[in-house]
């Protein structure tokens, strides 16, 4: 997709409001152009210790479902703290 006129404009405008890098920039004001969802994948890498046991049993119900067991361990901990 080229970048026309009207994104690189507002792309500057975002990376000077922002303080966004410029590529994150024109692919925020594209976003924002069309109207579109801007999904991202800001997460933060943690390092947990769990007993031996426990993670088995998680890795036991993701494989039951058929999903990372990772990827279970944020649905489960996202559910308890959103309640």
């Amino acid at each position: 997709m080229p970048l026309d006129t009207t994104i690189a404009l507002l792309a500057a405008d975002l990376h000077h409001e922002h303080k966004l890098a410029t590529a994150d920039a024109i692919v925020y004001a594209t976003a924002q152009h069309r109207n579109a969802e801007l999904l991202t994948c800001d997460a933060q890498s943690i390092s947990l210790r769990l007993p031996t046991h426990l993670l088995e049993r998680i890795r036991a119900a993701a494989n039951a479902r058929d999903v990372p067991y990772q990827s279970l361990i944020k649905v489960w901990l996202e559910e308890k703290v959103s309640t």
